[in-house]
């Protein structure tokens, strides 16, 4: 058996195919290494949603191929570059074994053995939609929080977006099957699921014919040891009375609401091929508040799309300065080939984008620092993520979706674990981050 060197790159949705990979691999008897100078083999799982995670992938892809020119580790590709750039890289980069597209990672144990027995290179990229069930995973999250994918691939078809062509057409897992990952998860002492797809609410549709989110989290309350549900990516134009009802009423949902708004100009998401409006986008803010008080509502904004103009940019500013959103993340249009968006006219300069994402990001700064002040006082739960030593200790609130967010820094007499949750109050904030102390000395339970 082999020793086996994994580095996951790009979204939370790579990570758990990493971990199904890894979770394979062990289970046929092949051992997990942490450093790629010890593996046999090197997997890199891949990114090329935009051009800087296609450079980041490229670069790791460099980095073992140099590696292996003293060793005799061998090279395996997975992931969203695989399928999108296959021949290109296996002409370009030699040095690769093994190259994997995104809907054939588990049979990683299969191709090592074709590999091992014929000593030569080995490709998969076949677009097989079937949703393979009951994987194994190895978690490289911390082991209080996982992530749960409901669905696979999109059918949203946004003209600046790769994924469809990459990932395949929307697909929902089957209620029962989500479930049953979500017991074994919890029976590994997982306090936080983080319900991931590419589309979360549009869960269920495909399959069900219907909307099933609601449903589906209704079910995994009711798992002992879940504590915390936060869901991510839910589309604005797929919200629906029942799932927020559910936010409202479910104490393990938490009030977090990760809506990738990606723009508010109506020019600009027609172009985008988006299927809401700026009427339809403040509507539902303004019910998520009204219905849910405690709300916390995050985005994603496309700043320099083909044809923004200065107007659009400034209904954008106009947009923040008037919402104040709690969290949002600004990112400069990427122009990808083999997107209906790649082929507009009036493509802005790169200058223009680095403007436009500057003074986006100010007016957020802003009200981010405002809004953690109005918090100083307020006790809420926190999930401890760090021992950072000397009675400090680094958590996150509801508010707070690991890597992506911010966190809180808590000062406590009383030593905390790790993966626990505690009362802080808070007691001072930076532009975006918490401090507080610990309310009492007990540990919340929920």
């Amino acid at each position: 058996m082999s020793k086996i060197y994994l580095q996951s790159l790009g979204c939370s949705k790579n990570l758990v195919d990493s971990e199904n990979m890894l979770g394979i691999l062990k289970m046929k008897g092949h051992t997990i290494v942490e450093f790629a100078d010890k593996a046999d083999y090197i997997i890199i799982n891949t990114c090329s949603f935009i051009n800087d995670a296609k450079e980041e992938s490229i670069n790791s892809i460099i980095e073992a191929a140099q590696l292996k020119q003293n060793t005799n580790i061998k090279i395996i590709v997975t992931g969203c570059l695989a399928q999108r750039y296959s021949y290109d890289l296996f002409k370009e980069v030699p040095e690769i074994d093994i190259l994997v597209g995104t809907h054939g990672y588990d049979k990683i144990d299969l191709l090592i053995e074709k590999f091992e027995a014929e000593k030569d290179k080995v490709i998969n990229i076949e677009m097989d939609e079937t949703i393979v069930e009951d994987l194994p995973r190895e978690l490289l999250t911390p082991n209080y929080y996982a992530f749960l994918k409901i669905s696979e691939g999109c059918s949203n078809n946004c003209t600046y977006c790769i994924i469809p062509k990459i990932r395949g057409k929307y697909r929902s897992r089957k209620i029962e099957d989500i479930v049953k990952e979500a017991h074994i998860l919890a029976d590994q002492g997982i306090k936080e699921l983080i319900i991931i797809a590419q589309d979360t609410s549009k869960y269920g549709v495909d399959i069900y014919g219907e909307r099933q989110l609601h449903k589906l989290i209704q079910k995994l309350s009711k798992i002992d040891g879940i504590e915390w549900i936060r869901i991510h990516y839910l589309y604005p134009e797929d919200f629906y009375d029942e799932l927020i009802q559910e936010f409202r009423n479910n104490n393990k949902l938490l009030k977090y609401f990760d809506i990738p708004l990606q723009h508010i100009s109506n020019d600009v998401l027609k172009r985008m091929s988006r299927k809401t409006s700026n009427e339809q986008i403040t509507h539902l803010i303004e019910k998520i508040r009204t219905e849910v008080p405690e709300a916390v509502i995050r985005t994603s904004l496309i700043t320099g799309f083909p044809g923004e103009t200065q107007e659009d940019h400034n209904m954008l500013k106009s947009f923040l300065q008037q919402y104040k959103l709690d969290r949002v993340g600004v990112f400069k249009y990427s122009r990808e080939e083999d997107t209906p968006a790649y082929r507009l006219k009036d493509q802005i300069d790169e200058e223009v984008k680095e403007q436009r994402q500057e003074e986006l990001m100010q007016i957020q700064q802003a009200i981010s620092f405002a809004n953690n002040n109005a918090k100083i006082g307020n006790v809420y739960d926190v999930i401890i993520d760090e021992d950072s030593g000397e009675n400090e200790y680094v958590g996150r609130t509801y508010m707070d979706s690991p890597e992506i967010d911010g966190c809180v820094f808590v000062n406590s007499k009383k030593k905390l674990e790790v993966g626990n949750i505690y009362k802080v109050n808070i007691v001072d904030a930076l532009e975006y981050d918490l401090i507080g102390d610990i309310e009492d000395e007990d540990e919340l339970t929920q």
